[in-house]
């Protein structure tokens, strides 16, 4: 409970500093350092804070110059940022913009389509349906040529459907990203996200775990697929497999919330061993939260985290985490939908599947042998 404490502490603060004036519009927060030596908590703490308040909208950050007050305390309408280009415009639907893995798939989207003379019209939804037709009606507004889209809550039936089928009539070419709609069953670049799931607990199983927890966000079809592998690689292995043992989040759960679930297994001595996680930044919140009950990884409990991100190696725990292209994928949207739109779409593969790697680090070993008394 102290954990989650502190972690409401901080970034109730910072909100109050925002709502009351403190910190204005524009304005630069503290440091990281500042804010850890303020509060007294630890940097993992005001990292995934300050990380929440970006997601959420309240901050932003600027790479290289520091973390700001937002223009809008609680936006509601899609951001949109517009660059300039000399030829037809591409419009890009994101679930974030500014955070995690997302600044290096818009990254390798912008190099190769401001390089063919596109400009481009960037939107996203923080994964809400609402803001997604939002930015559907912005896009079509402006009359984009192509657009490219990561599906907001991926698992659910999508009531957004309408406008992608006004984008078909009117010959407008999409494409999807990380995920897609099993309704339209469009042109998309995705992962094998069944597979990293499969061998992210492989590995564990490999190093001599069997009991496993597996955390998963399952409004995204992403964290469904991963949960899948995580279940297969149990079967494939013959693991007893614990029902229990699977949790779950959506988009609208705290990561606190999901860290709280997690104690009741450590306070008894059959703890599990390992644990999967959905993303690294729940990794790193499930690390945080071995801390406050003394506990060590990889020496008490192994962790795998998912997308490689730039958290995988923040902390003096580097992360073992599952591939994930980023850029890559950003360069072959842009080059797929630079195609559709020149007419040169009988060329363009239907979708793309990228097969993930594990990228191990030291966030997991061997699980620890019992003592044997004679």
């Amino acid at each position: 409970m102290a954990q989650k404490t502190k972690y409401n502490m901080v970034k109730e603060k910072i909100t109050e500093w925002i709502t009351s004036g403190i910190v204005k519009p524009g304005e630069k927060i503290y440091s990281e350092n500042e804010l850890v030596k303020m509060f007294g908590v630890s940097r993992h703490t005001v990292r995934q804070a300050v990380g929440d308040l970006v997601h959420e909208g309240w901050l932003y950050r600027e790479q290289g110059a520091g973390t700001f007050c937002s223009l809008k305390k609680e936006p509601v309408e899609p951001q949109v940022q517009i660059s300039n280009g000399n030829g037809k415009n591409i419009g890009v639907i994101t679930t974030y913009i500014s955070d995690y893995i997302f600044p290096s798939i818009i990254k390798g989207i912008e190099s190769y389509l401001t390089t063919q003379g596109y400009s481009l019209t960037f939107a996203c939804t923080d994964n809400d349906v609402e803001k997604e037709k939002q930015c559907l009606q912005t896009m079509l507004s402006r009359n984009i040529n192509g657009l490219i889209v990561e599906p907001t809550k991926s698992s659910n039936y999508n009531p957004n459907i309408s406008y992608y089928l006004e984008l078909e009539q009117n010959n407008t070419p999409y494409l999807m990203i990380n995920q897609y709609y099993s309704q339209l069953m469009p042109p998309h670049i995705i992962m094998n996200d069944e597979h990293g799931g499969f061998i992210a607990t492989e590995h564990l199983i490999k190093l001599g775990h069997q009991k496993i927890i597996g955390i998963f966000k399952t409004d995204d079809l992403q964290g469904v697929n991963r949960m899948q592998g995580f279940i297969r690689a149990f079967r494939e292995h013959g693991i007893t497999f614990f029902p229990d043992m699977v949790i779950t989040y959506t988009t609208e759960d705290q990561h606190s919330k999901i860290v709280e679930q997690l104690k009741h297994f450590y306070t008894n001595k059959k703890m599990p061993t390992a644990i999967v996680c959905y993303n690294d930044q729940s990794a790193l919140s499930v690390i945080e939260m071995l801390r406050g009950l003394d506990l060590s990884v990889p020496e008490d409990v192994s962790i795998v985290g998912y997308d490689d991100s730039f958290l995988a190696e923040a902390t003096e725990v580097k992360l073992t985490s599952v591939s994930h292209p980023k850029m890559e994928m950003g360069i072959e949207a842009a080059k797929w939908i630079v195609s559709a739109v020149e007419g040169n779409s009988s060329s363009n593969p239907q979708s793309i599947i990228y097969e993930p790697e594990l990228i191990i680090r030291n966030s997991t070993a061997e699980v620890k042998k019992p003592n044997l008394v004679s």
